[in-house]
């Protein structure tokens, strides 16, 4: 607990927490087919990213050579110590940029902040918790908005660049290629069971906090063309949007997919996200699940906030869980 409030508990003044309070997929998809993209960027192809697949962020050609990437995160309180969430939150909107295979240059911050419930000092924690983390990133944070909002929010509106002919796209999953993932599920649970009982789990924020950077890096040195990163809809659900984007379906390796200690013990006592069962019955009409296990299933399906990145390759440290093959029947196979 952060010393300036110790009573204040910033998850308790949320609904939701972090990515798991995103508007259901299903229901998303319905509210904005037919309103990206269309405009003159897309039409002359300059417009490389941000269309009607859902990349994890827009990619706009320039002269030169260079592309610049461009993206908007922001959430609810995931932990109660502010300078905390500000670092996840943070970690969790750069995220975006390097799932594409970008550089993040500059970021403007994103605030809602109940100015007359919650000390202004804390607010100023979680500023600083996001500037620590954008400065690991060697990304500017220059000013932002703020709204007085019933609900704490936080996050960052990231601008970046890129190279044109070297990103990580949806569409680009081909047969024949490994799945790597590289960071363990589970912090949607265990961000659940803090919510509900206080306790701490220093080892999922830590994950949460870190970025993607190397991973994103490393997937480009090894000419990888394909990938996402894994957040509010689950390793199913970015999994789900990544094969139906490349027309493959994605085989995943139950066995081989590495969980956060405690993420089983959350999910068995109840600690669960609507948001992960949201997930689980989205791509539930698109998965066979073999004899899958209802923990497993949701465990898969968990909303993660600042997860790692799904790569259609390999990259030194990530475990492979998986491959991508021909299309089948359905999109996901779970085995």
């Amino acid at each position: 607990m952060t010393r300036l409030a110790p009573a204040a508990r910033l998850t308790q003044y949320a609904h939701g927490g972090g990515c798991a309070s995103k508007i259901p997929p299903a229901e998303l998809e319905r509210v904005v087919a037919g309103l990206t993209g269309g405009g003159p960027a897309e039409r002359d192809g300059a417009l490389l990213a941000g269309g009607q697949d859902g990349d994890d962020a827009a990619v706009l050609r320039m002269d030169g050579g260079r592309a610049v990437v461009s993206t908007a995160d922001f959430s609810t309180p995931v932990v109660d110590d502010a300078y905390d969430w500000g670092r996840i939150a943070a970690a969790n909107a750069l995220s975006d940029v390097y799932a594409i295979g970008g550089e993040p240059l500059m970021a403007l911050n994103l605030l809602g902040w109940p100015v007359d419930t919650l000390p202004a000092e804390l607010a100023r924690e979680v500023l600083r918790g996001g500037r620590d983390v954008a400065a690991l990133a060697g990304c500017a944070i220059a000013g932002g908005h703020s709204v007085d909002d019933p609900e704490p929010k936080y996050g960052l509106a990231v601008t970046g660049v890129a190279d044109p002919e070297r990103l990580l796209r949806l569409d680009a999953g081909r047969p024949g290629v490994p799945l790597s993932l590289t960071k363990p599920l589970g912090v949607g649970v265990l961000n659940a069971r803090h919510k509900a009982t206080g306790e701490v789990f220093p080892h999922a924020v830590d994950t949460m906090a870190a970025l993607n950077a190397a991973a994103g890096l490393a997937a480009l040195e090894r000419g990888v063309v394909c990938a996402t990163d894994v957040t509010g809809f689950g390793l199913l659900g970015h999994l789900y949007k990544l094969a139906r984007a490349s027309g493959v379906t994605a085989v995943v390796d139950a066995s081989a997919v590495e969980y956060l200690d405690g993420a089983r013990s959350a999910v068995r006592h109840g600690f669960v996200p609507g948001g992960t069962r949201r997930n689980l019955s989205w791509v539930s009409p698109h998965t066979d699940f073999r004899r899958i296990a209802e923990e497993e299933r949701l465990l898969l399906a968990d909303a993660q906030v600042s997860g790692g990145l799904l790569i259609a390759g390999e990259v030194p440290g990530a475990p492979v869980i998986g491959e991508l093959v021909a299309r089948q029947r359905r999109a996901l196979v779970v085995r």
